[in-house]
């Protein structure tokens, strides 16, 4: 996309969104690490909630110390009025741990008097900061130009075409510090931040999808859709019947052969009477019988004659 083209999107949603919403200043009392909390209260909810789970924080427990060894179940139902309360605990816990282990302190005035951009890198290695915890940092804290952009805020650049997909996914926007100029940059921040905590809330709600085809009318294919559901394929009689016999096949059992009794038996198969054997096949057989009686008499006769001789032998011999 031309970066004429982007920068005049990004000037009309800062006209249209003033139509819509009323910007809201960040409170100039509180020092560095009371912005750094605040904004991971923020990051996701709306700006009365979240200076209300600030309010708790600072009402409720001790000190940050407290807050810091304060179990996440404990921190979350502080925050309850958060959107996310668990990631916005989260948030806080490593960031007051990061800034505790730095410094053995929770103060970073100290870091107001170097370069915004050393700040921003020191504050980049704390853990729970986000890239829009460092921008609402730079812009309420440091005196820096820099938009904090949440995932709504992204998704929201990106329907009206002033960013693509891919650097929604980067979490970066080119050209909106150049587009918005710094002296309404922190208008044009809560103003967008107002609209993207409503899209991601409801993503399909007619007020956003107005104020969205506002800024940029060709955006219609690009908002967000609900899910269609997918409808139930009607059953025809061929799948029914294909069914069925699916069904029978299964159901059917391997069959088992049993006897026939009764009248069964006249079912069976009949079978041939056998031949009656003829004379000479009666004579054959009764030789063979013959013969097979003969040889067992002999052998019977042998085995009586070698006992005999055995013993004869044995018979015979002089007594010693």
């Amino acid at each position: 996309m031309a970066s004429s083209n982007r920068s005049a999107l990004l000037i009309k949603s800062h006209k249209v969104l003033k139509k819509h919403f009323k910007p809201v200043a960040p409170p100039a009392d509180r020092n560095l690490l009371e912005h750094l909390l605040l904004a991971c209260c923020l990051e996701n909810s709306t700006h009365d909630s979240a200076e209300q789970a600030y309010s708790v924080l600072t009402n409720q427990f001790f000190d940050w110390n407290e807050v810091r060894v304060s179990a996440r179940r404990e921190l979350a139902e502080a925050l309850s009025v958060l959107t996310d309360p668990e990631k916005a605990a989260l948030r806080l816990r490593g960031a007051l741990q990061s800034v505790f282990e730095s410094n053995y302190s929770f103060d970073l005035e100290a870091m107001k008097k170097q370069n915004i951009g050393q700040a921003v890198k020191t504050l980049a290695k704390h853990d729970g900061t986000t890239p829009f915890i460092l921008a609402y940092v730079t812009q309420a804290a440091l005196n820096g130009h820099s938009i904090p952009l949440n995932r709504g805020a992204l998704t929201s650049l990106v329907v009206i075409g002033a960013i693509s997909q891919v650097e929604a996914n980067r979490c970066v926007a080119p050209g909106l510090e150049r587009a918005i100029l710094k002296r309404k940059g922190i208008e044009y921040a809560s103003l967008l931040h107002q609209l993207a905590v409503q899209l991601s809330a409801n993503p399909y709600s007619p007020a956003v999808r107005q104020i969205l085809l506002e800024i940029a009318p060709d955006c219609k294919d690009r908002l967000p859709k609900r899910p269609t559901k997918k409808k139930p394929v009607k059953k025809t009689e061929e799948t029914k019947k294909k069914k069925k016999k699916e069904e029978s096949a299964t159901t059917k059992r391997p069959t088992t052969k049993t006897k026939t009794v009764g009248k069964d038996a006249a079912t069976k198969k009949k079978v041939a009477p056998k031949k009656k054997p003829t004379e000479k096949e009666q004579s054959v057989t009764q030789k063979k019988v013959d013969r097979s009686d003969a040889t067992k008499k002999k052998a019977v006769k042998k085995a009586n004659v070698k006992k005999k001789t055995s013993a004869n032998r044995l018979s015979k011999r002089k007594p010693r």
